[in-house]
């Protein structure tokens, strides 16, 4: 009956995502053909974006894949780490039943109001999703606790922890245990003016441990907005109503839609294609493989969007790659590890569009401002590559023209892509949305049809595993929207521009301390949502202080890129970690001279803003 159940939800999700790459696609034909576009076919796409990320959400809490803080890992296996992972079952168990009943409020108002989405779709019926997430992932929150052993809510631990075998205290006394989360969360919502009576300091200090013991993060920072919202006597509804409005944004669905194509590109055979046309071009040179991997991991990263995606679907591939043509051990580790979130700063990356949705600048200026900052840091560390390869004497392959001539005919629909995603967007053929769906239908054609590397089981794992990291991103995102909502409500952007404006008294020197402060960010916080909750906050200060809207959101991502490196979040670390079989520590240590190249990458960036702006201005669009 589980997997049954299982089997349905996943169907539900995956068939959601397939819907929203056939409508835009559609919506572009029949523009083209009639003039005018299918009714309600945006806002059909829109809240299907709500069902798949939290339908999402729901599986990746059921397979144990919500990001955490990597912090719980450090933890020593036996009793602190059960006691861990029992505390930070019973936290999330307890923002998760409060959020649900939030959104349960929201979706009852809507159906008082009777508002309706398009083509008779009421909207409360649309919204009905989050409560049945939010309460799917309270309850499977518990029952996860007595499954798996001490996995301290690293996503590479929970998807690989063996189930727990038999213990002196049993998997039934830590559900019971965790399940007095869920006990609190109905009291608090029961008797409200337990918070609104009490000091929020208890309060944060528990956010604060539950976050060291890899509580999830989207319970971390909803528990936050809701312990905020609920002490000053507002309905937990409030943080669900921002979050409905993030995941209905025009142009939030090209995110799950770039993750699809980048997930299809790597079930298929499209890594071993790419890998031979770059061989065969830059083989040549020193350090050619190095500077290969680079360039290819920036490929795959880019529809991605550093998911840790390209670590795994690569790292098979390039790791061995790199071992056979004479390249260092520590070197290799270091440079797989670095380059899972390389081509952030490229289009269409992910997290740039996120970005622009947040700070409301439009895209083709962000994508167009990421272009040389991204090729300068791919270039960064392939020069390092070059080095290595010319201490370690490493091997190389002669250049001929005719491999070369083979191989990109080979790989010639992969090295279409980034083309037809630009083409497509900057000629007003299609919207962000668009063209996202039409580079899914793309690739879906040429791994599955054209090169038939994709059986149905094939597709099948591709859609499910995006629908999980979706799920995983956007649950964090929701909830983010709504913290930030009660930091603006409490003019904490007004209260940070009078600082600043106190205290800092030039351009040069705001830019030195808005890169540490993001570092200290990146350390402590998933990139997505950094995004959705600092933004907000930075973006005035970027005004107050003169600085291009595009040059402090490239300079943000290229901040938020290195904390994939650091030990707090660092998913690179974790999964490259898992993938290459290496302790966390020495993958840090391997980590560390390509952390300081890019950092070094960050400062040319953020103190050169012609890098930004330059082809701003080239395009007209300064």
């Amino acid at each position: 009956m589980k997997r049954v159940l299982a089997l349905v939800e996943d169907g539900i999700a995956s068939l959601a995502l397939l819907v929203m790459v056939l409508l835009p696609l559609a919506e572009i034909v029949f523009r083209r053909a009639v003039g005018r576009g299918i009714p309600a076919s945006q806002p059909i796409v829109q809240h299907l974006t709500l069902w798949v990320g939290f339908l999402g959400a729901a599986i990746a809490a059921r397979e144990g894949k919500l990001l955490a803080l990597a912090t719980g890992t450090f933890i020593p296996h036996g009793l602190w780490r059960r006691a861990a992972d029992i505390l930070a079952s019973a936290f999330g168990a307890c923002a998760a039943i409060v959020l649900a009943s939030g959104g349960w409020q929201m979706a009852m108002a809507e159906r008082a109001a009777g508002t309706n989405i398009g083509a008779g779709i009421q909207a409360w019926v649309a919204q009905l999703v989050l409560p049945f997430a939010f309460t799917a992932i309270a309850l499977r929150i518990v029952w996860r606790v007595g499954r798996i052993s001490g996995h301290g809510g690293s996503p590479v631990e929970a998807e690989l922890a063996p189930p727990r075998g038999p213990t002196k205290v049993g998997p039934f006394v830590d559900r019971a245990l965790a399940s007095i989360g869920l006990l609190a969360g109905i009291l608090f919502l029961r008797v409200p003016s337990i918070l609104e009576a009490h000091s929020l300091w208890p309060g944060f200090v528990i956010v604060v441990v539950a976050a060291i013991v890899g509580t999830p993060l989207f319970a971390i920072l909803g528990g936050t907005a809701a312990l905020l919202f609920m002490h000053e006597g507002t309905t937990p509804a409030t943080i669900l109503i921002e979050t409905y409005s993030l995941s209905v944004s025009p142009t939030l669905p090209a995110i799950p839609l770039f993750t699809l194509a980048g997930f299809l590109l790597a079930e298929g055979r499209a890594s071993q294609r790419l890998l031979r046309v770059f061989r065969a071009f830059f083989g040549w040179i020193p350090g050619g493989t190095a500077v290969v991997c680079a360039v290819l991991c920036s490929f795959f990263t880019v529809f991605t969007g550093g998911s840790g995606v390209t670590i795994l679907a690569l790292g098979g591939v390039l790791f061995p790659a790199l071992l056979k043509d004479g390249y260092r051990e520590k070197f290799s580790l270091g440079l797989m590890t670095a380059s899972g979130s390389l081509g952030l700063l490229l289009p269409p990356s992910l997290p740039l569009i996120l970005y622009a949705v947040v700070a409301q600048i439009p895209i083709e200026d962000i994508f167009i401002g990421g272009i040389l900052p991204g090729i300068l840091l791919t270039a960064m560390v392939s020069a390092w590559g070059v080095r290595e390869g010319i201490v370690s004497r490493a091997g190389r392959y002669p250049f001929r023209a005719s491999e070369a001539i083979a191989s990109a005919w080979a790989a010639k629909w992969e090295l279409a892509m980034p083309a037809l995603v630009l083409v497509a967007m900057f000629s007003g053929l299609a919207t962000a949305v668009e063209a996202s769906a039409l580079t899914a239908l793309y690739a879906l054609v040429v791994q599955a049809f054209i090169h038939r590397d994709l059986s149905l089981r094939d597709l099948l794992r591709a859609f499910g595993e995006c629908v999980t990291v979706i799920g995983g991103v956007l649950i964090i995102l929701g909830v983010a929207i709504g913290l930030t909502n009660y930091l603006v409500g409490a003019q904490v952007p007004a209260k940070l521009l009078e600082w600043a404006s106190t205290h800092i008294t030039s351009r040069l020197m705001f830019l030195l301390v808005l890169n540490l402060f993001l570092l200290a960010v990146g350390w402590l916080m998933e990139i997505y949502a950094a995004i959705v909750v600092v933004v907000p906050l930075i973006v005035p200060l970027g005004v107050a202080f003169g600085i291009h809207p595009v040059h402090l959101g490239i300079i943000f991502i290229a901040n938020l890129e290195l904390g994939f490196l650091t030990p707090l979040v660092g998913l690179n670390i974790f999964l490259a970690s898992y993938r290459f079989k290496r302790p966390v520590l020495e993958v840090c240590a391997a980590a560390l001279p390509m952390m300081a190249i890019l950092g070094i990458g960050v400062l040319v960036i953020t103190y050169i803003p012609w890098l930004t702006t330059g082809l701003l201005g080239l395009f007209g669009h300064s």
